[in-house]
């Protein structure tokens, strides 16, 4: 900022005229001017290649010099990159791109304009032309945003829009009947209202919008607006200022300020240890270093899924941590692993999870729109058709790159989007995300692949024990470790483990130059921070859930192998039941059948192995897919409720058939308990089928790999047979029978075995299995048990699913 020096230490300096395409600015020698696209500089450039602060203007003893404060994009004279240059004659600077970059002319003028004049500089207001789509209404007018030249203090970005309030209220949403148009598919039709409630005082009434209203951060139904407050939704800002609302547009250009981050375990191992470093506007930053550097805990500390111990993160001035509900819909971030549904075809898995991060009054027309968007600008409109798993590893990483650009994020990460790749891959992907960083965005890469980081503008380079070994244009890297490979770099950090790298790079000129600068401003205590607002989900739970088992439905059916196996398994296991020995099927005078109770034990074994097997993969092979999901704002007993429904359905029909089949050459008794003994039977293998599959989904929402399926798959059916009751005799048998109160199948062979009176007409010693009674309670106890099992596994299953949600630093427990 220029500084407070008088004028008379420069008395024979000419005043220089700078113009901008907003502004004529008119600067007396005595202080240095700050040029940039950061609001509160003294000359506002608001070109997006113009870095927050892109250069300097100032009077030295030669005369005035522009000196380029290490921008991003370069300031450019006659086509060439200056860094310091002399203004004694008229001349006119690129900033930003030596041919079409935003021009900054500049003239020496020699004598002093007449006082009468000094208020008539046409420069002194910006006129603020308002969105082409907007609808202003009666109430509604555009204004001049009046600038407080030659600061400003706001941190916010510039206007696009000032409208002010009348009388009544605005009504502001997507929809082209409003007040106010934002024409942004993360704002509802009708998203909320401005009220006037008194002279000078508004509230703000949110219209029961999917993905929010916010005020300064904070999720809100309805509040008073004070002076200056945000009013946040989707990508768009509203600030009061007196009776206006000056809005301003999240387009992607923004800078990130990472600041003192420290994550320590909760035994006090750090994990990342005092990280800062600023990131510009439209750049591709590369993360690399040794395993075990700390990468994929910075990564989650500054997309702030798992905040920091300590320390900031600003987005564009603001506290990432503390708006996060807001700001996180802005944020895209790739994994290392697959996010979409590999069985379905491209074009379809964006339309499903386009349903999901869309408000439910999106048109269909408008998601296919931004889909096909999307497509056109990653290359993979000719593979709209291709399934996932048959495109190929480049191919497959844009489709999860495309999935994030849904919704237009201005800050991008990705997990290791090479790995895997070959060279040329490589290459290709590292390009492709230079080029979405260069387009209205921020890219952030964490990579294990030294080979094309000349494709970043900045590499950050972490030493273990999370520390910040450099941070530059990745041509300085090796020049900063004074080795030729990065191999050799890796190697020296291996070889002098005790050597105080980041100390090192804290010392050096670049840290001041690329690290230090960049940080300057941008700092300031951290706002006060408040508990986290429970992430809304984007659509309605109905919705949702109509959404996710349309969708399950579609990748069940696109698995031809995983299709034939649900059919073909019921009809093995009935084949099966159907070979046992029959002898008197499920009847016979009292003790004379020795085979019904064996027979009975397969059958439920059946339908206990049916039920499991359906749902223990189901949620742990999704895990990374649901993991992202959520974030974005899906909800956990909706997920888990669309699995119990599609599987619900399968397990019943697979029991059905399995009872049929295995009941062929079987005799029954006349009657049951209630109803026939067919149809009672039916009913205990439906149910427990159901229970079984809860618990499946327990154990699959418990571990953590597929690979540990199969031994628990084995463990889970052993135990369930064991516990059943028709192979040991359970009554009077410790241990085993109080461990089979938790067996579904100890309930639901019991509910089965009071319907035919299995403990009348089979032999045994000992007491009388009081499960097993032939009378109405016994089966209503039994069935409900099963049921009560089957709703506490459901639970467990449900609570270890809200455990994958996203961490808050000091949040409350987000929506169920």
């Amino acid at each position: 900022m220029a500084d407070e020096r008088s004028s008379t230490e420069f008395p024979e300096s000419p005043v220089l005229v700078v113009q901008t395409r907003e502004h004529v600015y008119r600067l007396q020698a005595g202080g240095a001017y700050n040029i940039g696209r950061d609001p509160a500089a003294d000359i506002v450039v608001t070109d997006p290649r113009v870095s927050s602060l892109h250069a300097v203007l100032e009077r030295g003893s030669q005369g005035w010099e522009i000196e380029d404060a290490h921008s991003l994009n370069g300031t450019f004279f006659d086509g060439r990159r200056v860094e310091r240059m002399l203004i004694d004659h008229d001349e006119t600077f690129e900033l930003g791109h030596a041919k079409d970059g935003a021009r900054l002319s500049c003239s020496l003028e020699t004598s002093p304009r007449p006082a009468s004049e000094a208020g008539d500089d046409p420069g002194g207001d910006t006129m603020v032309v308002p969105n082409p789509g907007y609808d202003l209404g009666d109430e509604a007018t555009v204004t001049k945003y009046e600038a407080d030249l030659p600061r400003r203090v706001s941190r916010s970005s510039p206007p696009t829009a000032v409208v002010r309030i009348g009388s009544g209220m605005l009504r502001i949403g997507r929809a082209v009947d409003n007040d106010i148009v934002v024409p942004d598919l993360m704002v509802s039709r009708h998203h909320a209202e401005i009220q006037v409630i008194a002279d000078g005082e508004y509230r703000v009434v949110d219209l029961d919008s999917h993905n929010g209203t916010y005020v300064n951060g904070r999720r809100i139904d309805t509040a008073d607006l004070s002076e200056s407050d945000l009013i946040g939704m989707g990508h768009t800002n509203f600030r009061l200022v007196g009776n206006e609302l000056r809005e301003s547009v999240d387009t992607g250009d923004i800078s990130v300020s990472v600041q003192n981050l420290i994550v320590r375990t909760p035994d006090g191992k750090v994990l990342l240890d005092e990280v800062s470093f600023p990131i510009a506007q439209r750049s591709l930053v590369g993360v690399i270093g040794p395993s075990g550097a700390g990468k994929s805990t910075l990564l989650g500390a500054v997309t702030g899924l798992r905040p920091a111990t300590e320390g900031t993160v600003r987005y564009d001035g603001r506290d990432l941590y503390t708006d996060y509900d807001e700001l996180r819909h802005r944020i895209g971030l790739v994994p290392q692993e697959d996010i979409l549904h590999n069985q379905l075809p491209t074009r379809r898995a964006l339309l499903y999870a386009a349903e999901l991060r869309f408000p439910g009054d999106t048109r269909p027309e408008e998601r296919e729109q931004r889909v096909d968007e999307v497509l056109d600008e990653l290359g993979l409109s000719r593979h709209a058709d291709t399934r996932i798993d048959r495109l190929s590893g480049g191919q497959r990483k844009r489709v999860s790159v495309a999935l994030e650009l849904l919704t237009k994020p201005s800050l991008l990460f990705l997990d290791e989007p090479t790995s895997g790749l070959d060279p040329g891959l490589d290459k290709t992907v590292m390009e492709m995300l230079s080029e979405l960083a260069h387009d209205k965005r921020t890219v952030i890469v964490v990579t294990h692949s030294v080979a094309n980081l000349d494709s970043c503008d900045r590499l950050l380079v972490l030493v273990p024990g999370g520390k910040l070994a450099y941070y530059g244009p990745p041509a300085e890297g090796l020049q900063e470790f004074g080795q030729r490979t990065w191999a050799e770099v890796f190697q020296a950090f291996d070889r002098e483990e005790d050597r105080d790298w980041a100390g090192e790079f804290r010392n050096s000129p670049r840290f001041e130059h690329y690290v230090a600068v960049g940080l300057t401003g941008d700092g300031g205590p951290a706002e006060e921070r408040t508990p986290a607002v429970p992430p809304p989900a984007p659509q309605s739970k109905l919705s949702q859930l109509s959404t996710l088992c349309r969708r399950y439905l579609a990748v069940i059916a696109s698995d031809r192998s995983y299709l034939a196996l649900l059919g073909v398994m019921p009809l093995l296991l009935g084949g099966l039941i159907a070979a046992v020995p029959a002898g008197a099927g499920f009847t016979g005078a009292p003790g004379t059948n020795t085979d019904a109770s064996s027979k009975l034990m397969i059958l439920v074994f059946g339908a206990c192995f049916v039920g499991t097997g359906n749902a223990i993969r189901e949620i742990v092979k999704e895990r990374t897919i649901y993991r992202r999901e959520r974030a974005a704002g899906l909800s956990a007993g909706v997920y888990l409720m669309s699995k119990l429904l599609v599987l619900g359905v399968i397990t019943i029909v697979q029991t059905a058939v399995m009872f049929s089949i295995g009941a062929i050459g079987t005799s029954f008794p006349p009657s049951g308990i209630f109803t026939s003994a067919q149809l009672e039977l039916v009913l205990a293998m439906a149910m427990l089928g159901i229970a079984s599959l809860a618990l499946g989904l327990l154990v699959s929402a418990s571990v953590s790999t597929v690979d540990k399926i199969l031994p628990l798959l084995i463990v889970l059916s052993m135990a369930q047979l064991v516990l059943t009751g028709g192979l040991v005799r359970l009554p009077g048998t410790p241990v085993l029978q109080q461990l089979s109160f938790l067996s579904p199948s100890r309930w639901g062979f019991g509910a089965a075995a009071a319907s035919i009176d299995l403990d009348t007409i089979t032999p045994h010693d000992g007491a009388p299995d009081p499960l097993w009674k032939h009378t109405t309670g016994a089966w209503l106890l039994d069935m409900g048990v099963v049921a009560g099992l089957a709703v506490i596994f459901v639970g467990l299953a449900w609570y270890r699913l809200v455990q994958m949600r996203p961490r808050r630093r000091g949040a409350r427990a987000a929506q169920l």
